[in-house]
This record gives C-alpha cells, structure tokens and sequence, in this order.
C-alpha cells in the first residue's frame, strides 16, 4: 500500500536580494595601488566620496562603518610598505579605505534548497498543540559557494506552517574564535602514534611551523607534503590522522540584535572555502537531561570534502569541530538524537551507496562501522543514503532514507530499526514514500527530492525537502500509517 503523503504549499524560494558584505582582495600590488589613490584624496574629496556609500549601505547592512573598519584591519598592514604609519589615519579614511576592499555576496542567489527541521528552544507564546520550529537550509550563491541559513515558523494544530518574518539585515558572526595550537605538545600527541615516523618524518610538516600555528596553515603544510612524497593509501591515512589530530574548531557568536534568520554561518576555514554542504541539524538529549542542537555536515574546499559538526545550544554561539577517524570520510552523517546503549550513533556512508551504522564513546572519534543497508529496490539500485538522524518512536527508529534509481532521479523512501538494537533493520518501504512530481522535476538538478532532517508533530511525520537543487518546501504523512507500513513490510 502507498503511504499518504500532504504536500503543503509553503515555497522557501532564493532570493538574490539577500546579501553580505564580504572582504575583497585583488592581490597587494593592486591593493596598495588603491590605498595611494585613497590617501591622496583631499580630505573633503574623500568626504564625498564616502558619504553616499554610507547613505546607500547602511540601508543594506547593519552597522556597515564597522564593516569597513574591520575590512582595513585586514590590510593596514600594506600601509607601512608606503611609509605611512596606520595610526596615522583618522576614522574617515579606515571606512573609506575599507569600503574599496568590500563586496556584496548574494548568498542565495542561485539555491536554497536541502532542509533540516528541529524545535525551536524558545516555545513561549504557543498553544499546547503548536510548535516553534528552526529550518536549515543550504544557500547557495555566485560560483557555487554554500552557506547555512536559516528560517523559523509556527507549526498548527493540522501542521499548517506559519513563516516568521524575515530580517534583511544579514550578518556573518560577529565574532570569530579560532583555536591556537602549540607545536610543543602537539608534537607530543604525534608521538603517540604507532609507527608514525617509520611511515613520514614530521618534521617534513612540523619544522616550517612556528612555536603556535593555526589550523588553516598546519593544513597548508601538509598540502605542500602531499606533493613531495609518493603517497601510499597507508600514507594517505597518517596524513588525514594528522589532520583530525589538529581537530580543526572555531566558535562563532552572532550578535544578540540579530533574527535567526540573518544568522549566516558562511565558510571560514580552509577546508570549506567552497561551501559548508547539507547540515543535518538534531536536538539531541543527553543522559543527564541537558539539550543540544548539533548538525553534521560537510566542508569543501574544491578538491576534497570533511565531515564536520557543528554545537548550540541557543542558535546565536556555535561550535565547530572535525569528524575524525577512520569512518568519517564520506558525505550524510547522521547522528542519531540521544545515546543508544551508553554510545554515540551515527548513520553513515563509507562506500557511496550503503547505508552504515557506527557507535562510540566521544563525539568526535568515529572508528568503526558496520553494514546496515544496502540497495534492495529498483529506485535505490544506484545508492541508498539518510535523509536525516534518526526519529524515535514507540516501534523503532524512523529513518528517512533518500534512493537512487534510473535518470538518477532521487527519491524519498523510509525504514524502521530496531530500538534497542538499531544494526536490525525492522522493515523498508518497497516503494519510494516521497517522488518529484511534474512542479518539482525541474531546477538546478533535475529530478531530485532531498530532505536534511524531520520531526514528529501532532502524530504527524514532518518533512522539509529540496525540490530538484532549487528551492524547497514540506510535506506532512500520518505517522501512524507509515509506521504499520514499515512494520508489515517485512
């Protein structure tokens, strides 16, 4: 029997008015060209020069001056290659000389599309049947680059969704925290590591670091080594093993007078210079009763991609960190939204078309998987993948699934796992709950529904999803009917 599914008429669609300002960079010969024109303005050319970009901005951007300043900070440094002392310059000239090095970055200009659905922690002013809800989303904008935005609304007594308005005034965070390493004690950790040195000499990456190194430039060193040594597939994990051993992390706290839906979490780190990808976003209760919002999701730089995760507890600090071990390799981490049996448990993808299931005892580490799902029906033959952490419910683990079939058109599917023992599959849907219809077929890749993350609500299974790498919208199925679906599908 097909399960029901409501598709509701709620549309997120991109929208190219919405932008962040970005630093611009041309390279220090072109920079230091621009910062002598500027300086030699007269003091009251350069006020009308400023004026109207501050008049025009400010309506753009909350607090653009500041953005200014903050963009020649990043540059000051090119002016004592003039002579000049930066301390020299008053206010007027920083943000002038600021704004040269700036852009506009329409964030979801070309994209806004695979979703994620948790509660909101702020349910004041709700009735006793509605829910406050946070969606994420994947924005993405000029040369493919993505970010996680969000949105939030009001789910119904019937699951009707209502839109919060939605700030204009989009903001990065306001502050970023990255972590210092010392070389020092991490050189200690190194030697920890079996037969480490017999395989590569650390100080092939180690000596061209100084006594503290950021992430970003061990990450560099090590890319520079990949070229000088032939790499072995053993060499290969040694170097992904110094990488996860660096647990590349920063913070990032957005300012109190923003929405949650001008919070724009936009690639920071070198390894996702071209785009955070597909955040699976979970409330996960710990044993002791306390409340997280962790996403899983990947980074890419270009070339390569790394599983990450990312911590709040409010939506307005985040933490992130690396996945590492052996297992986290591949896209669609999903973590499952409490401990099972005193363990972390995560779904996975090792192979690109299996769906596995892994345990462990920090949050972080992730070493060993174990087969849980392969390819059964005809439109998953191509892959099988999650759809999002897994859901609790009286019967089982709910889990939706995403399949690939011919025209490698991406369909939405759904299983049961065991409670207790979620490695046992109770039962799979034989046809796909969730397919693209004639509206949905067409956009950036054709033929694709895709969802990052559902909840339950109301005895109903809410589901958000992308409509073809385009936009997105939800649907709404009977949980009841779905799960004695899954259950006398045996």
């Amino acid at each position: 029997m097909q399960v029901a599914v409501n598709r509701k008429d709620v549309r997120f669609i991109p929208d190219s008015s919405r932008v962040i300002a970005r630093f611009l960079y041309t390279g220090d010969e072109r920079a230091l060209n621009t910062i002598r024109s500027v300086l030699g303005l007269s003091e009251n050319a350069a006020s009308q020069i400023l004026s109207p970009v501050l008049r025009d901005y400010s309506l753009r951007h909350r607090n653009i001056s500041k953005i200014f300043e903050k963009h020649y900070n990043k540059i000051a440094h090119l002016l004592r290659l003039l002579n000049v002392d930066p301390d020299s310059l008053n206010i007027s000239q920083r943000i002038l000389i600021g704004s040269y090095f700036t852009m506009e970055y329409s964030i979801e200009s070309a994209a806004f599309f695979n979703p994620s659905i948790v509660e909101h922690p702020d349910q004041s002013e709700t009735s006793p049947d509605e829910k406050r809800v946070i969606l994420s989303f994947r924005a993405t904008g000029e040369g493919h680059i993505s970010s996680i935005v969000f949105r939030t609304g009001i789910l119904d007594k019937n699951n009707n969704l209502s839109v919060e308005p939605v700030g204009k005034m989009l903001e990065e965070a306001a502050q970023i925290r990255r972590h210092i390493y010392d070389k020092k004690s991490f050189q200690n950790k190194l030697n920890e590591m079996k037969d480490f040195h017999s395989i590569i000499p650390s100080g092939l990456i180690l000596d061209k670091l100084n006594d503290t190194f950021t992430y970003d430039e061990l990450y560099y060193c090590i890319k520079e080594a990949r070229k000088s040594l032939d790499l072995t597939a053993e060499k290969e994990v040694l170097f992904n093993q110094i990488i996860w051993l660096a647990s590349s992390h920063y913070e990032l706290e957005f300012s109190l007078d923003t929405n949650i839906s001008e919070r724009v979490i936009f690639p920071v780190s070198a390894n996702e210079k071209n785009g955070v990808e597909d955040a699976r976003f979970v409330k996960f209760v710990d044993e002791d009763g306390k409340t997280s919002y962790y996403a899983t999701y990947t980074a890419y730089d270009g070339t390569t991609i790394m599983p990450k995760m990312l911590d709040t507890t409010d939506f307005y600090h985040f933490r992130i960190l690396p996945l590492h071990g052996e297992i986290a390799q591949n896209k669609g981490m999903a973590l499952f939204p409490r401990k099972v049996n005193g363990k972390y448990a995560m779904l996975c993808r090792l192979d690109g078309f299996n769906n596995y299931i892994a345990f462990s005892d920090n949050i972080s580490i992730w070493r060993e998987a174990k087969l849980l799902q392969q390819p059964k029906f005809p439109w998953e033959f191509i892959q099988i993948g999650n759809c999002g952490s897994p859901i609790a419910t009286p019967d089982g683990w709910l889990v939706i699934t995403h399949g690939v079939g011919p025209m490698r058109e991406y369909v939405l599917g759904a299983s049961l796992l065991d409670l207790q023992d979620p490695e046992k599959e109770i039962g799979r849907l034989k046809s796909p709950l969730l397919i693209p219809n004639i509206e949905e077929r067409e956009g950036y890749v054709p033929n694709v529904v895709y969802s990052c993350g559902s909840m339950i609500h109301n005895e109903d299974l809410i589901i958000p999803y992308a409509m073809s790498d385009y936009a997105s919208t939800y649907a709404t199925v009977n949980l009841r009917e779905l799960l004695n679906e899954l259950k006398n599908s045996k």
